[in-house]
């Protein structure tokens, strides 16, 4: 058997499935495309996450469309974070082309123009179903994690969170957060000192200034209510296919802390509400990152630590993560070994240190017969990746270079008008999209303040008006004594008891 004739039975035995799969494209070798050497992701293994990297103009954002729009069509929901904003037109057909017809007939596959149906979300202003969640939902340790507190600012954060508790004082939004940590150390001291011990004035400065640093971010939008419930994530249309729920993220790519911030929300939700599924025929829900180095490069090591918890968690709920990014690089270690799937785009070697990239990007992928991994990386052409996958038994399958098939959807982002009927349309714009501000521990503690203040108030005039009074009857028995004295003391009063006197002693 020549050498493409064992390419070709290597890549059928090891992307064989027996259940239901997804078909990304066809083997290469030589730069001949073989479409006998079928390359096939079971539906099963879409929970052990994954990869999709390359340089920019690559194709990852096409490879990322693939992907969601064949899960959406097999019954599996996704959600993507559309950062570039250019993956809205998945709610639209492809229009097809010629080149698309040419890659088709190489891979021999039949090119299908289809649309997923597709929900449109936001964490800003921008158009969109919004999503919120509040400070309470988030907890003292979750959150002392996104503000980066030492321990003793920690443990400030969970009296804060236990006096709340316990006086019934909801924390909804930052407002509400800012309010009780002041009270803490001012109009509430004693009140605090007495039930949980002192609280330092320095620590709850130095919290305040990193809930502001958070708030400049944009996280004022993203707490409050009505908080979004994950379940909203897993909804399916009337003919089975998996809604693409589309997180736009187009106004917040300066902003690395929010979104941080959210994804971690995010996924300790899910976590904590998704039951425990085990192994599945396919999962309940596929999450798609992209430009996922904007959640690494400015999250604290606990942050970091808490996310690697919850990506090795997580697939025991039936929910598999997969990171979008440049170079693999981008992904810390530890997450990058949990990653069962990983597609590979090109890779550009201008500069000494882009070489050593490829050089590490070629050590994550199996050793292979047919290629030599790292000059491949830099040969690739657009629509065109190294891919590495697990196979039914959780073995992981040759590294196959594969031309991929193309997107049954739109290349291309929706129309304005387009996009606001999407939005309209959906179901949860009215469920979600009214804002809520209901009585809270802002409002709360500022009706305690106000009601102390006009106690104190009333018991100064009180104590003011009393000393008046004190001060009046003195000052009148003052006068009366005075007078009399005066009287006495008086030369006519005197010389009148003189001459009676006198009259007397005569």
């Amino acid at each position: 058997m020549d050498k493409a004739g064992q390419f070709i039975e290597q890549t059928q035995k090891g992307y064989t499935t027996k259940g239901d799969y997804i078909y990304v494209g066809a083997g290469m070798l030589n730069g001949e495309v073989h479409s006998e050497a079928a390359v096939k992701i079971p539906l099963k293994t879409m929970n052990r996450h994954g990869l999709i990297a390359g340089a920019t103009g690559t194709g990852k954002s096409k490879t990322l469309q693939i992907i969601a729009e064949n899960l959406s069509e097999k019954g599996v929901p996704v959600l993507l974070m559309d950062v570039k904003g250019d993956l809205s037109g998945i709610a639209q057909a492809a229009e097809g082309a010629d080149f698309i017809d040419e890659r088709h007939q190489k891979l021999d596959f039949p090119f299908q123009p289809k649309n997923s149906p597709v929900e449109i979300l936001t964490l800003s202003d921008q158009k969109g179903i919004r999503l919120r969640a509040t400070v309470s939902e988030f907890g003292p340790v979750l959150l002392s994690r996104i503000l980066d507190l030492s321990d003793t600012q920690t443990g400030i954060l969970a009296i804060v969170f236990k006096y709340c508790d316990d006086h019934h004082l909801p924390l909804l939004d930052l407002k509400d957060l800012k309010k009780i940590i002041q009270y803490s150390t001012e109009e509430g001291k004693e009140e605090f000192q007495k039930d949980y011990g002192r609280i330092s004035t320095a620590s709850t400065g130095a919290i305040l200034r990193k809930i502001v640093s958070l708030e400049q971010q944009g996280a004022d939008l993203f707490f409050g209510e009505r908080s979004f419930e994950v379940k909203d994530l897993t909804r399916r249309s009337e003919d089975g296919s998996g809604f693409v729920n589309i997180l736009r993220l187009t106004d917040i790519q300066d902003r690395p802390k929010l979104f941080s911030t959210f994804m971690l929300s995010l996924l300790a939700e899910i976590y904590t509400t998704f039951p425990e599924k085990g192994d599945m025929d396919k999962p309940e829900l596929v999450m798609f990152i992209d430009e996922a180095h904007l959640i690494f490069e400015e999250a604290s090591d606990a942050l970091l630590d808490q996310i690697e918890s919850i990506v090795k968690l997580i697939r025991s709920k039936g929910v598999g993560i997969y990171f979008v990014t440049q170079n693999p690089a981008d992904v810390p270690e530890e997450v990058l070994g949990q990653l069962g799937l990983k597609i590979q785009h090109a890779l550009r070697a201008f500069t000494a240190k882009d070489r050593k990239a490829i050089k590490l990007a070629a050590e994550n992928y199996p050793i292979s017969d047919f290629y030599d991994t790292k000059n491949m990386l830099t040969a690739l052409g657009i629509g065109e990746a190294m891919v590495s996958a697990l196979d039914e038994k959780g073995r992981p399958s040759p590294l196959v270079a594969t031309m991929l098939r193309a997107p049954m959807s739109r290349m291309d982002v929706l129309t304005e008008t387009e996009l606001k009927n999407l939005i309209n349309k959906s179901q949860l714009v009215s469920k979600y999209n009214e804002e809520i501000d209901r009585e809270s521990a802002y409002e709360i503690l500022n009706k305690k303040i106000e009601i102390a203040e006009k106690s104190e108030a009333k018991e100064k005039a009180e104590k003011d008006r009393k000393e008046v009074t004190k001060t009046t009857s003195r000052r009148r028995t003052n006068s009366t004594e005075g007078a009399i004295i005066k009287v006495l003391t008086s030369a006519t009063f005197i010389r009148g008891v003189m001459g009676i006197l006198n009259k007397f002693l005569k």
